[in-house]
């Protein structure tokens, strides 16, 4: 069973850099052949694919957020960042990690962490 698990601030003032972890345990970031995304859903909003990192290191983004979205692995803590820059108060959501992509969908989620953005 793979479990995912966010971790990170749940509180950011504007105009800095949101920085959360996804901890991956009963699979691999490195050798499931999957790719590991990012996705948030904002307060009263649908759900919105940020990004994914592949299995070898290859990230991809959703184009409205790319300017300042970035995704990194840790492969020795089996575990994958996001960072968004310059966030203001409309990045405030509810922010999942999951295994998979837009193309071919998700099956594993972590259960989401709630990231406020407020002076």
């Amino acid at each position: 069973q793979v479990q995912l698990q966010e971790s990170g601030p749940g509180l950011v003032k504007p105009s800095q850099t949101l920085s959360l972890t996804c901890t991956v345990s009963g699979g691999s970031i490195t050798t499931d052949y999957y790719y590991w995304s990012w996705i948030r859903q904002p307060p009263g909003k649908g759900l919105e694919w940020m990004g994914a990192i592949g299995i070898s290191g290859l990230t991809y983004y959703s184009p409205s957020l790319k300017s300042r979205t970035s995704i990194s692995r840790d492969t020795s803590k089996n575990q994958f960042t996001l960072q968004l820059s310059s966030v203001t108060p409309e990045d405030t959501a509810v922010y999942y990690c999951a295994r998979g992509d837009p193309n071919l969908g998700f099956d594993y989620w972590g259960q989401g962490t709630q990231v406020t953005v407020s002076s």
